[in-house]
């Protein structure tokens, strides 16, 4: 199924913070198959923190090549869905859902790569915010797989307005 055809899922609010599906994040950000790398977001604490799921599969385009033979989702695709995750953090706490905000990495630091993300696995993106000023955001994020750290980096990226649109 298209990420566009997905079912949505009601956003849930608790103490354990916002929860949401597909459709929503596709009014956050503007990833699309095959780059969209989260499928929803759980726990979201608005300028704070908040967790996103990549549910991996093995039709996804980039396990053609990497590697035919024993398949690994590329860990710089899981610091990728750590940076979606954080963009939809961002566009929420902001309150700018649906107004086509772009987020751009500017750093990436200390990435890590611990163990190999397989088809069939549920990888969760856990996405801190370190600090904000402006328009820029710190984050320190993991990526867990049955609560086992695979993956980890701090990164930056800044909140840009979309671009202007040209008259036709």
């Amino acid at each position: 199924m298209a990420p566009a055809e997905a079912s949505a899922e009601p956003a849930e609010r608790s103490e354990k913070g916002e929860s949401f599906g597909l459709d929503r994040i596709l009014r956050m950000i503007p990833h699309r198959y095959p780059f969209l790398m989260i499928d929803a977001i759980r726990d979201l604490h608005q300028r704070e923190r908040a967790v996103g799921i990549k549910n991996v599969t093995i039709n996804e385009p980039h396990f053609t090549g990497h590697f035919p033979d024993h398949a690994i989702m590329p860990g710089v695709l899981a610091i990728e869905a750590m940076a979606q995750t954080a963009a939809v953090l961002v566009v929420h706490s902001l309150g700018m859902e649906g107004r086509g905000m772009l987020v751009y990495f500017m750093t990436i630091d200390e990435a890590r790569f611990r163990k190999p993300v397989f088809p069939g696995d549920r990888l969760e993106l856990h996405v801190a915010v370190e600090r904000n000023k402006g328009r820029v955001w710190r984050f320190k994020g993991e990526g867990r797989v049955e609560g086992v750290v695979v993956s980890e980096a701090t990164f930056s990226a800044m909140i840009m307005d979309p671009p202007e649109k040209p008259a036709v």
